[in-house]
């Protein structure tokens, strides 16, 4: 059984620790660290976990670290942890900078850890059936957009939002990007508050990303054109669609949905398809798999390289969304 901590205790942190005593056939929760010593014995009493004093009591008492602490903060949790030969599961996005990243994966693989990065939408149970479906798409188009939260404004709606999406392409896609186009609005804040990114890869697929957190209502929808094929997943409803074309073989179902192609060339025959999504928590499925990923000596689902390329794709789109801005003059 693996000793585990948690260093943040805000309102995701907190999940992290129930889930955590969850899974105590994998995990024995140690306790957990947050710089609020008020709030640390107030969560403390509540659901019965005990608090460290110190970051480095709590890295000293376990073998692996759960980082959800503001994404300021993670490069040095990460650094003190991976320094005492500690895996560590760290929240997206890995850190404040590219370069941070980088010295994450250096670090990390010179001490032999394993780095686990908290991009939950590949652990979302409509995305995890939409996954056999997937043969080259060449065309995605994904929208996120939520009502405003104060929580999560100190960064861009790209690092915030946008990057669930971007590591889900990467994790699709498997080709280097070729060119970025963006742009952005900062409407409360002092960042974008809204975003579209154009990614264009080198085998021709071509991703539209729409971020929001200023919207009226709350969607996570991303959909997949490929060759005889569309599918639409709903991380929000956690539902999955899938249209399907193939050539019509001999006679039909008077009841089948049937596309005459014309030119002589063979029919087509439209098959619908909804598969029945099982409900999983999706953070629980990935604390999980990280657990396994140590005691089986497994590469985790979502690597230290994998957050470092969502960062560096996000990085990119910040930086053309600047550009893009207008001068401000007095």
């Amino acid at each position: 059984m693996l000793k585990i901590g948690v260093l943040g205790a805000g309102h995701l942190g907190k999940i992290h620790i129930r889930l955590l005593k969850e899974l105590n056939e994998l995990f024995d929760l140690k306790g957990f660290y947050d710089p609020n010593q008020a709030l640390a014995e107030k969560l403390s009493d509540e659901i019965n976990v005990p608090f460290f004093s110190s970051m480095d009591e709590l890295i000293d008492s376990v073998d692996c670290v759960d980082i959800v602490t503001p994404t300021i903060s993670h490069f040095n949790c990460a650094v003190k942890s991976i320094k005492k030969s500690r895996h560590i599961f760290i929240e997206k996005p890995i850190t404040q900078t590219v370069d941070e990243a980088k010295k994450l994966l250096s670090l990390s693989e010179e001490a032999g850890v394993k780095v686990q990065v908290g991009h939950v939408e590949r652990f979302n149970p409509a995305f995890q059936a939409a996954v056999p479906y997937f043969n080259n798409p060449l065309f995605i188009e994904t929208h996120r957009l939520a009502q405003f939260n104060p929580r999560g404004t100190d960064v861009p709606v790209i690092l915030d939002l946008m990057i669930h999406d971007i590591d889900v392409i990467l994790s699709i896609v498997q080709s280097p990007v070729r060119k970025i186009s963006a742009s952005g609005v900062s409407v409360i804040s002092d960042t974008p508050d809204i975003a579209n990114a154009r990614l264009e890869f080198d085998n021709g697929c071509v991703a539209n990303l729409t971020a929001s957190r200023i919207s009226l209502k709350n969607m996570r929808k991303s959909r997949f054109f490929q060759k005889d094929a569309y599918i639409s997943v709903d991380f929000l409803e956690k539902e999955l669609e899938v249209v399907q074309m193939e050539d019509v073989q001999g006679e039909t179902n008077p009841f089948d949905l049937v596309l005459d192609m014309g030119d002589g060339r063979p029919s087509k025959k439209i098959i619908f398809d909804k598969p029945e999504i099982q409900g999983v928590n999706a953070i629980k499925e990935e604390l999980r798999t990280f657990g396994l990923a140590i005691i089986e000596g497994t590469s985790p689902v979502v690597t230290l390289e994998d957050g470092l390329n969502a960062l560096d794709v996000a990085e990119q789109i910040v930086s053309k969304i600047q550009s893009s801005l207008p001068i401000q003059t007095k």
